[in-house]
């Protein structure tokens, strides 16, 4: 984990370092400043719409009385486009116009689903966990035996 950490902090400005400075032979470094704080105004702006749409689906889903997973991680592939977005420069720019496309934000939250261990359900009052693994359920619903705090 470490070395792929390692690399990406090292690949990625140097890739992003190479586009800024291919598009600035094109078009002048001027145009290309512009466009870097274009984006990044741009995409700052959508993120807020996309980012309130979404709490909005959480909160309905949460009125309804189900957990709002999908929203959450909709919310967190939302941080990762703004995390993007404000970065300088046209390759992460564009992964976070990627991101903040639903289509392209549902796919990858469903690959998410599909890879995660673990699957949170919530039932009545009560609450269970299934892991993918092992296929085994553990039920649990809470119940109040302590008479101690009923008047007599």
């Amino acid at each position: 984990m470490f070395k792929l950490l390692f690399i990406l902090f090292l690949l990625v400005p140097l890739v992003e370092i190479f586009f800024l400075i291919q598009v600035g032979q094109v078009i002048g470094a001027g145009w290309t400043i512009f466009l870097v704080v274009a984006t990044a105004v741009i995409g700052a702006f959508l993120l807020r719409l996309q980012g309130f749409q979404t709490l909005h689906r959480a909160q309905r889903t949460m009125q309804q009385g189900q957990l709002p997973a999908t929203e959450m991680l909709e919310g967190l592939c939302l941080l990762v486009s703004g995390a993007l977005l404000l970065t300088p420069g046209f390759v992460t720019d564009t992964m976070g116009f990627l991101l903040l496309m639903p289509p392209v934000r549902q796919l990858m939250i469903a690959q998410m689903l599909k890879n995660s261990q673990f699957v949170f359900k919530t039932r009545g009052t009560g609450f269970y966990y299934q892991s993918q693994d092992q296929h085994h359920t553990i039920d649990g619903e809470i119940v109040d035996d302590d008479d101690s705090h009923h008047l007599r």
